[in-house]
């Protein structure tokens, strides 16, 4: 059996990281590494974790998602990025999605979270 991908999750509400631990805790193939509870502290673990996918919520305090991504993008060029987010709508198909944002996945589907992850790290 192969190690785990390890995921680093963002998000500033308490209840969704847990949510969010919760969904990969016992997932054959991937783990949470680290949480951050904003954008900047999601760029510095990411910096000594080593994620192999990181999951940003769009709106937090010190640096949004966006923000956020930009740099982790810069420490790990390879590494997919999910911007999970209740203002998906923002990123529509008319509307590029930023570069440094592998994904746009919407908090209202929660459930699919999961499917993404693996989809965008088979990718890579």
């Amino acid at each position: 059996m192969s190690a785990k991908r390890r995921v680093l999750v963002a998000d500033d509400n308490p209840l969704m990281r847990k949510m969010l631990c919760k969904m990969f805790a016992g997932h054959e193939t991937l783990e949470i590494c680290e949480e951050a509870v904003n954008g900047q502290e999601a760029v510095e673990k990411a910096r000594w974790c080593n994620p192999d996918l990181v999951i940003l919520d769009f709106s937090m305090p010190v640096l949004n998602g966006l923000e956020a991504a930009k740099l982790i993008r810069q420490i790990h060029p390879k590494v997919p990025i999910i911007l999970f987010t209740q203002h998906a709508g923002l990123f529509s198909e008319t509307t590029p999605r930023p570069v440094s944002i592998t994904r746009v996945v919407s908090k209202s589907q929660p459930q699919t979270l999961t499917a993404h992850a693996e989809d965008v790290l088979s990718a890579t």
